[in-house]
């Protein structure tokens, strides 16, 4: 008995496709042809193909195919190992699941990072954003130390003014509600010190997680926002010459300028949030 390539794909219940896939990676061998040019498949192609796609349905890649069924060979090594693959698979399935669980059950958005949808569905899209950049720059616990600010410290109407802040905001406002986050911000300092100094956090060295979060931070909110930031900072420290300094800069701007101007924002120094994690973990301005 003899089979074209579309009769054998048939008996075996695969496509032309996967024939001659197989036959391109070495997995079939080629059979013989007739003097006009077809193929003619016999018996042993058969079993070797039905053995292809067995192997295949269960999971086995095309490239270990040859491991797990070669003629002769002892299998139980690759299948072992396959089974843990496919035991991994499971597992990660299984957490995609329970993520998904938890998305749908808080209606939180799909882009936070994993373990976040219990307690970052109140975030604003800034705040969401930098929260996604932190989980590729700091380690683990650094993203345990996160998840725990943002399900204990409780929002407050400050978080909600500044998440609405406008870019314009007037010197008055941003002196009042950088006073007003900087008692949040300085309980986080002392509550988790390597926030002022998150080396020992960093996944990819301390400039490159620095310079990471700082421009992420310099593009997500605007410059009202920052000074907020800076001033919230500088309150919670203690470091009143550099409010002076601060309030003395934006005086003389005013002065030359004639009108309020824009906020500016000072330099960067390591990340850290701001005030209570109602608006999550900040670079300082």
């Amino acid at each position: 008995m003899a089979w074209s390539t579309r009769q054998l794909a048939e008996m075996a219940g695969t496509t032309v496709k996967s024939v001659r896939y197989y036959h391109q990676l070495g997995l079939l061998e080629e059979p013989e042809r007739l003097s006009n040019g077809y193929k003619q498949y016999e018996v042993r192609h058969l079993v070797r193909l039905l053995q292809i796609t067995r192997l295949t349905d269960l999971g086995v890649p095309l490239a270990q195919i040859q491991a797990v069924g070669g003629a002769g060979d002892d299998p139980d090594a690759a299948l072992r190992v396959l089974d843990s693959e496919l035991e991994a698979t499971i597992e990660r399935l299984q957490r995609v699941r329970g993520e998904l669980t938890l998305i749908l059950e808080h209606r939180a958005p799909v882009d936070l990072p994993a373990g976040f949808s219990e307690v970052g569905g109140h975030l604003s899209d800034a705040d969401r954003a930098l929260v996604m950049i932190w989980s590729r720059v700091f380690d683990e616990p650094a993203m345990d130390d996160l998840r725990t600010i943002l399900r204990d410290e409780p929002r407050t109407s400050d978080d909600d003014e500044f998440d609405s802040l406008p870019a314009d905001a007037g010197r008055e406002t941003r002196r009042r509600l950088g006073e007003a986050l900087a008692p949040g911000m300085g309980r986080l300092f002392e509550q988790y010190p390597w926030l002022a100094d998150p080396d020992g956090h960093a996944e990819h060295g301390s400039a490159t997680s620095t310079a990471t979060v700082g421009a992420a931070v310099t593009e997500l909110y605007n410059q009202a926002q920052l000074e907020v930031l800076y001033r919230a900072y500088l309150v919670s420290a203690g470091k009143d010459d550099d409010l002076a300094v601060l309030e003395a800069a934006l005086d003389a701007a005013e002065g030359a300028e004639g009108v309020a101007p824009s906020p500016a924002p000072a330099p960067a120094p390591a990340p850290a949030p701001a005030s209570a994690p109602e608006h999550d973990p900040r670079t300082r301005p």
